[in-house]
């Protein structure tokens, strides 16, 4: 029953394209639909108010790269979500390199802390985005 009421609050969120919940790992994965508008907030609140904390996120987002409070930073496409870019290991494409353009960036976005939305994804990876 509370599986049911978390995938039906994440459905609804605009831009959701499809929600799987297993309380038994803990786990929601929700995939989004292409050129969505939903924020982070959108998603958490949907979790939150099941009474479920929206924990450590793997994630592929799309966006463009900026330098912003001395910080590279993501600006995801479709919102007004910036989430600075730290990198998982000194290997990884730099972020500095992708600056002004439009990439994916894969990784993972942790748990934010007591009733804030996180500002962050430590990525594994970066790729420019290719244009159709």
């Amino acid at each position: 029953m509370c599986a049911h009421a978390v995938r039906v609050s994440l459905r609804s969120v605009a831009g959701v394209d499809s929600v799987d919940v297993s309380l038994e790992k803990g786990l929601a994965t929700v995939k989004m639909k292409s050129r969505n508008t939903a924020t982070l907030k959108q998603l958490k609140d949907a979790i939150t108010k099941n009474g479920f904390a929206m924990k450590a996120s793997n994630a592929v987002v799309a966006g463009t790269i900026f330098t912003g409070n001395g910080k590279l930073q993501l600006k995801v496409s479709g919102s007004a979500d910036v989430l600075d870019l730290v990198p998982d290991s000194p290997k990884v494409v730099a972020a500095s390199s992708m600056q002004g353009k439009s990439v994916l960036v894969s990784g993972t976005i942790p748990e934010g802390q007591k009733g804030k939305v996180p500002d962050s994804i430590t990525y594994t990876s970066i790729t420019e985005e290719t244009q159709k």
